[in-house]
């Protein structure tokens, strides 16, 4: 493989898709060569993050509303994503794990 010249479709500027780049797409299993620029790039994948209007969101897990709950098996205070209802057990980490199988 050898470095290949390829122009941004955003900004138009030409740069270089090195062989070592060409060889870590392959070995992702990716079959085309980017067709953006790697600032575009980054710029592209910095919007999708935040930009609510396109259908992104982002998937930081801090970003998350938590609550406070009892775990019904051991009675220690833990967070969960979700408001708990009095009907339903919420259960701490340790206790879920075995519950999940």
């Amino acid at each position: 493989m050898a470095d290949k010249s390829i122009t941004c479709k955003d900004c138009g500027a030409t740069f270089i898709f090195t062989e070592s780049e060409q060889a870590f797409f392959a070995e992702k299993g990716y079959t085309n060569d980017p067709t953006r620029c790697p600032s575009c790039r980054a710029a592209r994948k910095q919007s999708r993050g935040n930009d609510s209007s396109r259908g992104y969101q982002s998937n930081s897990r801090n970003d998350r509303e938590m609550f406070t709950a009892v775990c019904a098996t051991c009675g220690k205070t833990t967070t969960v994503p979700f408001k708990p209802s009095q009907d339903k057990p919420v259960y701490c980490r340790d206790c879920f794990k075995p519950r999940r199988r």
